[in-house]
């Protein structure tokens, strides 16, 4: 994608063999700690997230399931 296109909306929810989602999360985690971005890519689009962005935790609870999410935001084009 050119600096020139414009990025439309997107939400996209891709699930990894366990070993791959630790690797991502122990990449994620080496990236924030030394405050360098990290990159990645979901369902062919590659992502680059600052090491600045904000993270927290959400927690949701459900009838029939509950659901943690580990959540990465910064402003869009950065």
């Amino acid at each position: 994608m050119s600096a020139r296109t414009k990025k439309t909306g997107r939400d996209v929810e891709k699930g990894y063999p366990l070993n791959q989602f630790i690797e991502k999360l122990r990449r994620l985690a080496d990236c924030l700690e030394e405050g360098k971005s990290f990159r990645i890519q979901i369902d062919g689009e590659r992502i680059t997230v600052p090491g600045v962005a904000a993270v927290n935790i959400e927690h949701e609870r459900g009838k029939r399931e509950e659901e943690i999410e580990f959540q990465i935001k910064w402003p869009a084009g950065k």
